[in-house]
């Protein structure tokens, strides 16, 4: 048979078409899941002092939208600038990429949309309160009191700053050296904290007496004076001449005064002063050596800090105490005691002297850097009958006859960083409109609303009822991330000077980085919990049940069609939906 035989014996097939749509077919009624978009916590957000918001800020980073990303920074933290140099970043420890391959250069990602704030001289377009009756004062302009400062404005309160130094700053201006931050970043800083009326009176050292009289000006007085009395060693020759503290040494180095320095010089203590003297003698021509009765790994400085002085040159000397100083015709006599780990107990290993080992050591200058306290017992929290409320990083006291009082900074928090004490401050400017507007019995429930994931970190934005308020405090864990949608790629490598380089003077040591490379490195975030459009969920549904909106999520789910299969869940690269 021919091909045109079989064609016309064969009938062609039918396809059956209606003409009529199907949309009367709810299929969505097959359904017994029903799944949502449910934003979580991140939980480099979660282990951030500031509770900022780092996966959004990572997300717009990634889009090229870098003021926008500075700016939610900015909701949370005054100090981007500042805080991307010299926060400790316990972020990057809790990053759930850190289990894929290496966490995310959040603490570089931070410094460089500051930084290019700064280059173009931006202006922030942050909400705030319209200015009401309520007058603040706040004694001491370290990064908790400016903390402070900066949310109260924006909690509309007119806030008067009182620095007994003749500029504000506290700790960031003299006690971290300009290698690590450059006095024109905080200045920077500073100044937008000004912007928003906040008046910083310098010069103007306040007594015990200012408590008494501040009830007829202020409603309340926040005190972030920090420590700044040396704690001494205790033994003899540490009040010789010439031995000196590590906190003015730096002081001095940061107001220009620069000691010549020779030969050997030791450095007592293991703390972010002590590293950060032997650093600085360092580059006066000295060769340090730290002392420190434990070991490296208990030591309370950054790791990264001890590992950049070691590289730099200094020299560390572990489990060993000084028993004394005489003098020495080359400059001091230390007799140390060596030390013996006795037991493991805490973050820190317990020691105890190891009988009949001593050494004598014979250096050229001493700075005692252990420790320091308040300078003055009314700067601390009172021990008595007066109502006191303690926070995560706060003390809420009502002192008989004065204004409610809060401490903050150093004077309440556990911790001791610039980052704890920008939180003390938030802290101290969310507990303290709470008092204000609804008074002392609704402070602590008020601020347990304002934690982000388990806390103790807070939301200024989750205060002010933002976008943020609905996240699901669960924190993301990393198998809870859908890794199929990403790469490996290795994490951006800090660019800095060389170590020659470094030694020569005091200029700052971290460079900044492109746009280009910062937007690689926040295309590796997993954005965990946030959803960052990227459409699965409207791609991979069979039922086309997922639609595009002008809500702030960009889509809903069309329930008259969803049958709950739960692919847009599954799919889901960052966990920010939920099937229930």
């Amino acid at each position: 048979m021919t091909q045109q035989a079989i064609s016309q014996t064969v009938s062609p097939p039918l396809i059956p078409r209606s003409s009529t749509t199907t949309e009367s077919n709810k299929t969505g009624s097959w359904r017994f899941l029903k799944p949502r978009y449910d934003e979580k916590t991140a939980p480099c957000s979660a282990a951030c002092p500031a509770g900022e918001d780092i996966a959004r800020v990572e997300m717009l980073v990634a889009q090229g939208l870098f003021k926008e990303a500075w700016e939610t920074i900015l909701q949370e933290n005054p100090f981007p600038a500042v805080c991307g140099r010299v926060c400790f970043h316990p972020c990057e420890r809790a990053c759930n990429r850190g289990e894929f391959d290496d966490p995310i250069a959040i603490h570089t990602l931070e410094r460089f949309v500051a930084d290019t704030a700064m280059r173009y001289d931006l202006q922030a377009d942050i909400a705030r309160r319209p200015v009401q009756g309520p007058r603040i004062a706040v004694v001491g302009s370290g990064p908790s009191g400016l903390a402070a400062a900066y949310f109260l404005a924006r909690l509309g309160y007119t806030c008067d700053v009182f620095e007994s130094m003749g500029e504000p700053g506290g700790v960031l201006r003299w006690g971290i050296p300009p290698y690590r931050l450059p006095v024109h970043v905080l200045e920077w800083e500073i100044d937008r904290i000004r912007s928003l009326g906040v008046e910083i009176h310098c010069n103007h050292r306040v007594s015990a007496d200012f408590l008494r009289q501040a009830r007829d000006r202020y409603q309340a007085v926040f005190i972030g004076c920090g420590h700044h009395r040396n704690v001494d060693l205790g033994i003899p020759g540490e009040d010789l001449d010439g031995v000196a503290e590590g906190l003015p040494f730096l002081e001095q180095v940061r107001a220009g005064n620069l000691p010549d320095l020779s030969g050997r010089v030791a450095v007592l203590g293991g703390g972010n002063t002590a590293v950060d003297v032997s650093r600085c003698a360092l580059r006066l021509g000295a060769k340090p050596v730290i002392v420190y009765r434990r070991r490296r790994q208990d030591m309370p400085a950054f790791e990264h800090e001890i590992a950049m002085a070691l590289e730099e040159g200094v020299e560390l000397m572990e489990l060993w105490t000084p028993l004394e100083i005489t003098p020495h015709p080359d400059g001091y006599r230390l007799v140390l005691q060596r030390m013996a780990v006795a037991s493991q107990e805490g973050p820190r290993a317990q020691v105890r002297p190891a009988a009949g080992q001593t050494q004598e050591l014979v250096v050229s200058k001493v700075f005692k850097a252990i420790g320091n306290a308040p300078e003055e017992s009314w700067m601390q929290p009172p021990e008595g009958d007066a109502r006191t409320l303690r926070l995560a990083n706060t003390a809420l006291v009502e002192l008989h006859g004065g204004p409610l009082v809060v401490y903050g900074g150093d004077l309440a928090a556990l911790e001791k960083s610039v980052t704890h004490a920008v939180a003390s401050g938030k802290e101290a400017a969310m507990a303290l409109d709470t008092y204000c507007q609804q008074g002392w019995d609704a402070v602590e429930s008020r601020i347990s609303q304002c934690r982000v994931g388990p806390g103790p970190s807070l939301s200024m934005e989750m205060y002010l009822g933002g976008d943020r308020c609905r996240r699901n405090p669960h924190v993301v864990v990393f198998q809870e991330i859908n890794t199929d949608y990403f790469l490996y790629a290795p994490r951006l490598a800090q660019p800095r000077l060389l170590k020659e380089e470094r030694v020569r003077d005091f200029s700052e040591i971290d460079l900044k980085i492109s746009a280009a490379l910062a937007i690689r490195e926040a295309e590796r975030c997993f954005n965990c919990g946030v959803c960052n459009q990227c459409d699965n969920c409207r791609l991979f549904c069979p039922d086309l049940a997922v639609c595009r909106d002008d809500n702030p999520q960009g889509r809903r789910i069309d329930y008259d069609y969803c049958k709950g299969c739960g692919v847009c869940v599954v799919e889901c690269p960052r966990n920010a939906m939920a099937l229930e």
